[in-house]
């Protein structure tokens, strides 16, 4: 329709896999709800009353299943750190969340502004481990869309033991038929 905005929709890191119908499915969505922004917003609080440039770099907010949110922040010293988004999990799990709905993680900008900032490589397995479906929002490249974690993290890393499949040693397809 005439003057109507159309959501913006995406591939997020050249992700996307053709579906059942050949078309490319779409893995990002910039259609963000009002709970999304609430989210955001509950991090860059955090983010803005405790920052350090050193000890406290990112914050982040957790939506559980019951609809509660629980903080995280960045911990940090010179031998270690320990992510946002890691005590946020752990916070909502002391409090018996049973499921987690979405996450955000915002870190300061160059002009000291809270911004939406991608879950580290850790924190995409961690967050996966507790849920394929769980919505993390993104930057992506400037805009802020919306993603499954599975979407971020496809192919997690696994245990032998731990897969439903056993796994064929690779080999060379002949492909002279």
């Amino acid at each position: 329709m005439p003057g109507q905005i159309e959501p913006k929709v995406g591939n997020l890191m050249d992700a996307s896999r053709p579906d059942g119908r050949g078309a490319e499915a779409q893995v990002i969505s910039f259609d963000l709800s009002a709970s999304d922004v609430e989210l955001y917003e509950a991090a860059r609080g955090m983010l803005l009353t405790a920052h350090h440039s050193e000890n406290h770099r990112v914050a982040a907010a957790m939506r559980g299943g019951s609809g509660a949110i629980y903080l995280g922040l960045h911990i940090g010293a010179k031998r270690i750190n320990v992510c946002a988004e890691s005590s946020a999990l752990a916070n909502a799990r002391m409090a018996q969340e049973e499921s987690i709905h979405s996450v955000v993680a915002v870190s300061m900008d160059g002009q000291g502004q809270p911004q939406v900032t991608n879950p580290c490589g850790l924190c995409r397995e961690l967050l996966r481990s507790y849920g394929t479906e769980t919505s993390v929002l993104v930057d992506a490249e400037g805009d802020v869309g919306k993603v499954r974690i599975k979407e971020l993290l496809p192919f997690p890393w696994m245990r032998a033991t731990e897969t439903e499949w056993d796994t064929l040693p690779p080999r060379v397809e002949d492909r002279t038929t």
